[in-house]
């Protein structure tokens, strides 16, 4: 062979190896992730070529499938009380995506996961027709549409409820909020739709239960209660406290107040809890200082997300902070801020003799024939306080509903504990406060549900704000859902 035919044939030899490379590239390296880019039309085509599985509560659907017509996506989600249960499933739409569980799961949902594999071998030998699997939750119906129809007239707002003995969540609702079958297709007016929801001041698409932190006011004084508990700090917590009005806080000229005519000096920390004195709880936390609160609060979730799945915001506790810091931070002020998921776990783990579960609103995964693929354990996560200490603030909570600042929230033959919160908001505290109320409800049976409450009321007077007045009243009707549907 001469020296050019030789030239050619080597280079006609590089070109067909560089082929071979590129397609064993593409079909064995970047296979998986071209199959699912959501760039890629046939993914869409696939993934909305069969109706979609169900996001179960109470063992009904929540959630549903409609054919569509005019597009190549043949069938399109849809929704029973959008509104109510779009914090829980989020969206599937086909112009913008999925979100929350319905993107979490898609792969259950559309049943495209691995684990259905097997399954959908033999559905396509026996000519049998694809299908979703369903997500089954662990959401209570009774305590969502309480939690939801007591947010819904409040403006913006957040409620979260857990199962104490296990993590389960029974109610997640935040307000305003969205039907996600009204963006659920492909056409324009769906695009639209999306759009004018996305750019709301309001932020209806916001999931606040999860995703927004708020100073969480004295509902904080649990976490700097179990502090104190907890470090020896408080032993006997119907003895007087070391607490001096005025109380100015160390390092500064600056008097930590309380509200109104109340009477903190030296009080025992029941009493102190029952009316809510800053200047015990800021004096407590000062004491203590800054390395004590923080581990205590870590202990309850904070400066750490949560994923159940759907993340979490982290809540905060600062690390770092001068001592007038940290005595502002213990009565819930200054940068301390937490989200409504992370305050109904102090609640619960108190309320759960002092062991923290792992909140999570996923029970199993089904395949369609219903066989089980997946079921989650609940899950110990932390022991925030002894289980003597959680009794002795268990009592101090009980004392804040039967006497104190939570009575809104008695419930007739039911033990409830609680606390309530109004926190200040904006430069100076010019916004409305935030109303929040924290609970737990205990029967003979047991303790089946702790509650938080947040209620942002823009349209209420400043003066008729508070814990008690605002959010209790919710949590009294969302635990009373939860003792019922029992």
């Amino acid at each position: 062979m001469n020296k050019p035919l030789r030239r050619i044939a080597i280079f006609c030899g590089l070109l067909i190896l560089t082929l071979l490379i590129r397609d064993n590239w593409l079909q064995y390296v970047k296979a998986d992730q071209l199959s699912s880019d959501d760039e890629n039309r046939r993914v869409a085509i696939a993934r909305y070529s069969t109706p979609r599985g169900d996001i179960i509560v109470d063992g009904k659907s929540i959630t549903g499938s409609k054919a569509t017509t005019g597009t190549d996506l043949k069938y399109k989600r849809t929704w029973k009380d959008g509104p109510m249960w779009s914090p829980v499933t989020g969206y599937a739409s086909q112009v913008v995506g999925a979100s929350q569980i319905e993107n979490i799961e898609d792969g259950i949902l559309t049943g495209n996961d691995d684990r259905l594999f097997f399954r959908n071998t033999l559905d396509m030998i026996t000519g049998k027709k694809k299908e979703g699997g369903n997500v089954v939750t662990t959401l209570n119906a009774a305590a969502q549409k309480a939690a939801y129809d007591g947010l819904k007239n409040r403006g913006k707002g957040a409620v979260a409820a857990i199962e104490p003995s296990t993590g389960k969540i029974l109610a997640l609702a935040s307000t305003p909020s969205y039907d996600p079958s009204s963006f659920a297709g492909n056409t324009n007016k769906d695009g639209e739709t999306f759009s004018k929801l996305d750019k709301d001041k309001d932020k209806p698409l916001l999931n606040r239960a999860l995703r927004e932190t708020y100073p969480p006011g004295s509902t904080f004084k649990l976490v700097t209660a179990a502090a104190a508990l907890e470090s020896g700090k408080v032993t006997d917590v119907d003895a007087k406290t070391d607490s001096p009005v005025p109380f100015i806080m160390k390092g500064t000229r600056t008097e930590l107040k309380n509200e109104g005519a109340i009477q903190c000096e030296n009080v025992p920390l029941r009493e102190a809890l029952r009316v809510s004195c800053n200047s015990v709880f800021g004096k407590l936390g000062q004491d203590m200082g800054n390395e004590e609160m923080l581990k205590e609060s870590e202990k309850f979730g904070f400066n750490e997300q949560q994923f159940v799945p759907v993340r979490s915001n982290a809540s905060r506790f600062e690390d770092g902070m001068n001592d007038s810091q940290v005595a502002l931070s213990s009565i819930g002020q200054y940068d301390t801020a937490a989200t409504p998921l992370q305050m109904a776990m102090v609640a619960s783990a108190i309320a759960n003799d002092g062991k923290l579960m792992e909140p999570y609103m996923v029970d199993e995964l089904k395949a369609p024939n219903l066989d089980t693929i997946e079921k989650t354990e609940p899950k110990e996560m932390s022991q925030p306080l002894s289980s003597d200490n959680a009794q002795k603030l268990q009592s101090m909570m009980e004392t804040v509903v039967n006497t104190g600042t939570g009575t809104q929230a008695k419930i007739p033959n039911v033990t409830v504990g609680g606390k309530t919160g109004t926190a200040q908001n904006g430069v100076n505290n010019e916004g409305t406060p935030y109303a929040w109320f924290v609970s737990y409800a205990k029967t003979g049976s047991g303790t089946p549900v702790a509650v938080a409450v947040v209620v942002e009321d823009s349209d209420a007077d400043r003066g008729d704000i508070s814990g008690g007045g605002l959010a209790a009243p919710i949590a009294k009707s969302v635990m009373e859902a939860v003792i019922n549907s029992k």
